[in-house]
């Protein structure tokens, strides 16, 4: 035990250093280090794991894969805003070209106005990378009249490069550390061992997420939709906008003027009946008295 453990100390802070030669070195740096953990290693590392230049380097007229790219790795970016006098015939339109592409919708806002048409429509699209230009040419001159357009495209294939030596690295790493700590018996040995095994993990984690979302954005391109209504019927709807005002305050009192009619109506319909018991009443009534009126003799003067 006394001769291990000065040999896996020794193992781990060669690991250690390593990696960090490695994460902070470029490409070429990842290679070299990467080849020194091999050698160090005596062997352990598999061709798969080993860097490109040293698995390729007895294969004379092969480049190493960060050297075979074939053609550049762009992030690209668009922005359409476009006018029409019916959206959402546009927005339909949109969707169209957006099937013809291959690509999908993923993020919609659109708005309405009082009369329930579409008055504007915001879109993002992902399309293929290799359809981008293709779906922007259709965007701008088939679907509605074209207001402004902009393109942006980011050259990412360095980034992608790294990323993959990085991975490749972190991997190896990783693979040593653990057969240092299926070799520990010491539990500070396993402790230490375990906690640099989980922090190569944890960046190990990190990498591939880079690498998931660099592989998304160059194989996907997002385009970005503005619709809205022309100038013109803009102006038209706002004019029936005031019209519309005037009209529904004529209608509204048109309305109660009509329900005020109809709740008389409704009160005289229901009076009516008892009217004519009342009638029936007070006619005879009114004839009974008269006669008694007629009847009654006269009263006799102060004279008499």
């Amino acid at each position: 035990m006394p001769r291990r453990l000065p040999a896996l100390a020794a193992a781990l802070l060669a690991v250690t250093l390593t990696a960090g030669a490695c994460s902070s070195s470029d490409d070429g740096g990842d290679s070299q280090a990467t080849a020194a953990d091999s050698a160090a290693e005596g062997g352990a590392m598999s061709a798969e794991d080993a860097p490109a230049d040293s698995v390729l380097r007895d294969q004379p007229g092969k480049a190493a894969p960060e050297q075979q790219v074939q053609e550049a790795l762009v992030i690209r970016t668009g922005t359409v805003s476009l006018e029409s006098d019916d959206v959402a015939q546009a927005r339909f339109d949109v969707q169209k070209v957006v099937d013809r592409a291959g690509g999908q919708i993923t993020d919609e806002e659109t708005r309405t106005g009082d009369d329930g048409e579409v008055r504007t429509s915001r879109m993002v699209l992902r399309v293929p990378s290799d359809t981008f230009e293709a779906t922007m040419k259709e965007l701008e001159e088939e679907v509605a009249e074209l207001n402004d357009s902009t393109r942006s495209s980011e050259d990412v294939t360095t980034q992608v490069i790294d990323n993959r030596v990085r991975i490749r690295v972190q991997r190896a790493s990783i693979r040593r550390i653990e057969a240092l700590l299926a070799r520990a018996v010491d539990i500070g040995d396993v402790v230490r061992i375990e906690s640099e095994l989980s922090q190569r993990q944890s960046e190990l984690n990190s990498l591939l997420r880079r690498r998931a979302f660099l592989t998304d954005q160059t194989s996907m391109s997002t385009i970005t939709v503005h619709l809205e209504r022309t100038s013109e019927q803009q102006a038209e709807d706002e004019e029936e906008d005031d019209d519309a005002g005037f009209l529904s305050g004529l209608d509204a009192g048109w309305g109660a003027l009509t329900a005020f009619t109809v709740a008389l109506v409704t009160v005289v319909g229901a009076l009516l009946p008892w009217l004519g018991v009342l009638l029936a009443i007070a006619v005879p009534l009114w004839w009974l008295r008269r006669n008694r009126r007629r009847r009654r003799p006269a009263a006799p003067t102060a004279e008499a």
